[in-house]
């Protein structure tokens, strides 16, 4: 063991040179070590080469280094000797060289300090892993003791965030600056199998200069490679380097047109102000209608964040838009705002909010929220929300409380048919002991809403062919009951309803399971209607109020009868279940909004109540019956039968009894003995799964509705395929059989390719109405899709929605950017928008 000091003593000079081999550590004063690839917090590089440099990994040393030097400003190196050369006062580390100091290693052949020039020389398989994990490898490696100055000759750059830099030269200057000479950069990893191919992606630069202060990396006579082959040039990029999650500047630009706006062109800021928050501001000047200003502040607090942003433009063209629409007008805008809090781990509170110049200013100039509501089809949002809630959840409990204002903007909507919600509250919980040795639960809904013009819809061919439903119409047979449904009740509707719930259940000593059960329901109903015309042909005008009592009792039996066989278990279980309570008080006589929806199949065949919404409620007597039957096969699989119908035993049957939307009408349980309904489901093992659900009619086994549903799902693709076909419901507008086929499927086509598709094939009209055929790249630095959509979209404030077809790409380099490019092939609109 030898120990050397920063300044070395004349008086012990014997020998110029002097040498020791060493198998334990030597300390040394601190003569700051490694400063250029230390320094380096932004990003990586490939093996690739760099404008004809090749660099290639090299392997961990096998040799474990022993445990780093505490960072206490002294320096700990190993090596197979150590050579003293007291005359030019410099020490040589050679063989194995493993040196630490302050959580910052270097590995070398040899290691050479020059205390004259103050300048640590490190030669041969340099390999330097600093505190924050990044990884420099290089053949040669020079630095100053402080830091500030140095230089690497053929060096890589690993960092923690999974980047690569390569370069022939590599200097340091001023403590900030690294630049790398015939630099490359990706965030991609290098082929297992061959280090030297290029990598996926890479960005080439004479110069990729690294500004530590401001965490920035700049690329001079940029070339972006896809596998080594040059796809794109930039005299100049600068982007963040990897460790930066925020950063001031300018974003991916965007293209967008339009046949009203004509083309416009923007390049987004954003300023990150603090930590907590940032805003950005985009600029989109389009060659018709002027500049458009858009602007976005968003916020994190301790317990929440929120944003808003504003958009606005005066219009060089209003009339471009069309005489008599809303986009008709000079000065243009609209405000969105949303955020959401934590009171504690148990509750939030939130809102969003939307307020626009004219309903129609989302669609016109494609903005934000009419782009991020494009779904599967491009079945394009309608309307806008806004709303403030307060929502809590506990182990066993829910609340929920909300007021809501929809704002339409499509041009088919009526602003005054839609309602404003002020408030919807829901609660509901169940005790965690036992009441009379069953278990109790009570659930409480509050609806308040109101509307200020009626909405009728036509049942028959004639009212939708002669416009006998619109609130114009002046024809005296218009907007009645055999013509129309009033699906929208003019003026303030409250109801609030409570419901408490008992269960229990018992298995006697042959097996029957038997289950009582009771509830007790209570709605008191406060509706003050107007009367518009044809109002009074579903519901009495005026001021009213009710009160509604549901109390039930209830009892189901289960009697599962198990067989046992080499092969398998099956299951055939008969369930029966008797319903007793009043008839429904103000049946039809009240309106209806949120139980507009009856489907009756299997699902809902034991359902004490089968409406969907609290609006109603099911009275009488009745009888739920049917048989299920369950088979578990040994070697894996199930099949499931389930097949039963449902009896008005006594009272009124509520599903007889039309509203003001019909609802329960053509249901299949508007008769003394329903509609049989049955469900089928098979799945073989965890690949392939069947189901099928129909409902038949009681009298002449004519099938009602049915569906069939396939899916299979291997380790490379996917597929399945819905079948739906549905009689006509004339009393619900419903006029003719409806008949269908949705489809889609996945195939990985290799390790990160994937190409998907999906179809719906309306076997009435005997056409495909709307597909996707898409195709997809994804793996840890690079995503790209591809698809090619037909969907229903309104274009240019259109009063119907037309069938539009586009193609949309989607490009994404990690650490760079992604944008992605619609354009549609059909006339309507297009776009590219960056990220």
């Amino acid at each position: 063991m030898a120990a050397l000091h920063g300044k070395l003593s004349t008086k012990r000079r014997r020998t110029k040179v002097r040498r020791e081999r060493v198998v334990t550590a030597v300390l040394l004063t601190p003569f700051a070590v490694l400063a250029l690839a230390g320094g380096m917090q932004a990003v990586a590089i490939d093996s690739a080469s760099a404008q004809g440099y090749t660099y290639n990994p090299r392997p961990a040393r096998p040799k474990p280094p022993p445990p780093p030097a505490a960072n206490n400003g002294q320096m700990l190196v190993q090596a197979s000797e150590v050579n003293y050369d007291y005359n030019n006062k410099r020490v040589a580390a050679v063989g194995n060289v493993q040196m630490y100091y302050n959580g910052t290693t270097v590995e070398a052949d040899r290691l050479v300090y020059d205390q004259d020039t103050k300048r640590l020389r490190a030669e041969g398989n340099v390999r330097m892993t600093d505190a924050d994990g990044k990884i420099t490898y290089a053949n040669f490696l020079d630095l100053s003791d402080d830091y500030r100055d140095g230089f690497v000759d053929s060096l890589r750059v690993d960092t923690a965030q999974d980047t690569r830099i390569a370069a022939s030269r590599a200097d340091r200057t001023g403590g900030n600056y690294n630049v790398f000479q015939n630099g490359v950069y990706t965030a991609c990893a290098p082929c297992k199998d061959d280090p030297k191919k290029p990598p996926l992606w890479q960005v080439k630069g004479a110069r990729i200069i690294h500004d530590q202060t401001d965490k920035m990396l700049y690329f001079e006579d940029a070339r972006i490679e896809f596998f080594g082959v040059p796809l794109a040039y930039m005299p100049y990029l600068s982007t963040p380097d990897p460790t930066v999650a925020r950063k001031t500047g300018f974003l991916m630009p965007a293209y967008t047109s339009n046949t009203t706006f004509g083309s416009g062109f923007e390049i987004p800021f954003y300023w990150a102000l603090a930590p907590d928050y940032d805003v950005t501001i985009t600029p989109r000047i389009t060659t018709k209608q002027g500049v458009l200003m858009q602007g976005e502040f968003r916020q994190r607090l301790l317990d929440g964040a929120y944003e808003v942003r504003a958009y606005g433009i005066n219009q060089s063209d209003p009339a471009a838009f069309g005489a008599n629409t809303p986009g008709n007008r000079d000065l243009r805008g609209a405000v969105d705002t949303k955020g959401q809090f934590a009171l504690n781990d148990k509750w939030v509170w939130g809102w969003e909010g939307v307020l626009m110049s004219d309903r129609a200013f989302f669609l016109d100039y494609r903005l934000a929220q009419y782009r991020d509501s494009w779904g599967t089809f491009l079945n394009q949002s309608t309307e806008a929300t806004s709303q403030i809630y307060l929502t809590g959840v506990g182990n066993r409990s829910y609340f929920d409380i909300r007021a809501i204002h929809y704002l339409g903007w499509a041009a088919a909507d009526i602003q005054g048919q839609i309602p404003v919600v002020h408030p919807v509250l829901d609660y509901s919980k169940t005790l965690d002991q036992n009441i009379f040795g069953g278990e109790f639960s009570y659930k409480t809904n509050l609806t308040s809403l109101s509307r200020q013009t009626a909405q009728f819809d036509p049942v028959t061919t004639i009212a939708n062919t002669t416009g006998l439903c619109l609130n114009t119409s002046a024809d005296p047979a218009a907007r009645l009951p055999s013509s129309c449904l009033l699906r929208g009740v003019p003026g303030t509707y409250t109801r609030l309803t409570a419901q408490a719930d008992w269960r229990r259940s018992f298995t006697d000593p042959y097996g029957q399971i038997w289950t009582p059960f009771a509830s007790l329901r209570a709605d008191a109903i406060d509706a003050s209607i107007s009367n518009q015309p044809g109002v009074s042909n579903y519901l009495l005008p005026g001021d009213t109020q009710a009160m509604r009592l549901m109390p039930t009792v209830g009892l189901e039996y289960r009697y599962p009868f198990i067989n046992v066989q080499p092969w398998g278990t099956t299951t055939i279980e008969p369930i029966a279940q008797v319903i007793i309570r009043p008839n429904e008080s103000y049946a039809g006589k009240l309106p209806n909004e949120d139980a507009q929806t009856m489907v009756f199949d299997a699902s809902n065949l034991f359902s004490v109540d089968k409406f969907s919404g609290y609006d109603r409620v099911e009275g009488g007597g009745r009888a739920n019956v049917g048989v299920q039957a369950t088979t578990q096969f040994d070697q894996g699989g199930s099949v499931n039968v389930l097949f039963g119908q449902s009896y008005q035993l006594f009272g009124l049957n509520s599903f007889a009894v039309a509203d003001a939307t019909n609802t329960g009408l053509d249901s299949g349980l508007a008769k003394p003995k329903s509609d049989y309904v049955g469900r089928v489901s098979y799945s073989p093992n965890s690949t392939y799964k069947f189901t099928t659900r129909a409902r038949f009619n009681e009298a002449t086994f004519n099938v009602e509705r049915f569906e069939a549903e396939a899916s299979a799902s291997f380790n490379r693709w996917s597929v399945s395929m819905i079948y739906g076909n549905y009689a006509a419901q004339p009393d619900l507008g419903f006029l003719t059989r409806r008949q269908g086929i949705l489809g889609t499927g996945t195939l990985k086509i290799a390790s990160n390719w994937v190409v998907s598709g999906g179809a719906r094939w309306d076997l009435e009209a005997n056409k495909i109405n709307q597909y996707i055929v898409g195709a997809g790249y994804v793996d840890d630095c690079f995503v790209l899709a591809l698809n090619y959509v037909t969907g229903y979209s309104y274009a240019n404030y259109g009063t119907t929605p037309t069938l539009n077809h586009s193609v949309m790409v989607q490009i994404g380099l990690r650490t760079i950017g992604m944008f992605a490019m619609q354009q549609s092939v059909s006339g309507a609109a297009s776009g590219m928008f960056g990220q």
